[in-house]
């Protein structure tokens, strides 16, 4: 299963879900890939690589061999030799670095330009039983390639009134998405992220949420609690589980990742 982790609204927490669900699934013994799509390389820090500047092949380089013209993957010894997939923390992860702007600007001129990640997938996935890819907080073309290589998507969302605003505008691309390139696509659920369950607000988000949307796809049952902990394991590139394994946060993703594979059963 391959999931995009997706929300064009910045701060919702989708590298810190992407890291410690893939690493929840992974003590599952699931085999995970986590794909880091956004220039700003912020999963590829956490999950330890602190200079992604300084990394010799990230996934810009790879999409820069999909979109060359000729590009035949039997004949690719980039795509071959897979020096482009890194292993820590017990996941393989595509990284991802500030040449990756450099290729969004390029992508827009290529023919098929929607279709660049979904080749490199198709390279790999048979290796995976599951597939994460972080997305930047935007709706451009290589978050189109996250949905377009995806078969679901999952949308981390505090419970603020913006952040329900702004979810429309990520359905109205999903749904578009949907119709005019990936079929198989279809929204997993909402998770909320940065939960207070003493606030008041926080719960009346979560009704409305389940009012306007729960006919439509599920908001998820566990709810991710806000907590300094997180913070703290950005800082230490790690995911929860190697930091506070038996704290609140660490408890609710292990409950989540249960959550999400008894939802697609």
């Amino acid at each position: 299963m391959i999931y995009a982790i997706s929300n064009q609204k910045g701060g919702v927490g989708k590298t810190t879900l992407t890291l410690n669900l893939g690493a929840s699934l992974s003590r599952m013994g699931k085999k995970v890939l986590l794909i880091d799509l956004d220039p700003q390389a912020n999963l590829t820090m956490a999950v330890g690589y602190q200079q992604p500047d300084e990394l010799s092949v990230t996934i810009a380089a790879v999409i820069q061999e999909i979109i060359s013209d000729g590009f035949k993957p039997e004949h690719s010894e980039l795509l071959r030799k897979r020096e482009y997939i890194l292993n820590n923390q017990d996941m393989d992860i595509i990284p991802s670095s500030i040449d990756l702007i450099n290729i969004e600007a390029v992508l827009i001129n290529k023919i098929s330009r929607e279709n660049a990640l979904k080749k490199l997938i198709n390279y790999v996935k048979n290796d995976y039983d599951i597939i994460l890819i972080d997305t930047m907080p935007s709706l451009n073309i290589l978050t189109i390639n996250a949905l377009n290589a995806a078969d679901r998507v999952l949308i981390p969302m505090q419970p603020q009134f913006f952040s329900a605003k702004g979810l429309e505008l990520l359905l109205s691309t999903i749904a578009n998405v949907k119709e005019n390139l990936n079929p198989r696509l279809d929204i997993t659920g909402v998770l909320i992220t940065m939960y207070d369950g003493r606030v008041k607000f926080h719960k009346e988000v979560i009704n409305t949420l389940n009012e306007t949307y729960g006919k439509y796809f599920r908001i998820f049952d566990t709810k991710i609690p806000m907590s300094i902990r997180v913070t703290e394991t950005q800082a230490r590139s790690t995911s929860i589980f190697e930091h506070d394994p038996n704290g609140k946060i660490a408890e609710s993703y292990r409950f989540f990742a249960e959550e999400l594979i008894q939802n697609e059963q």
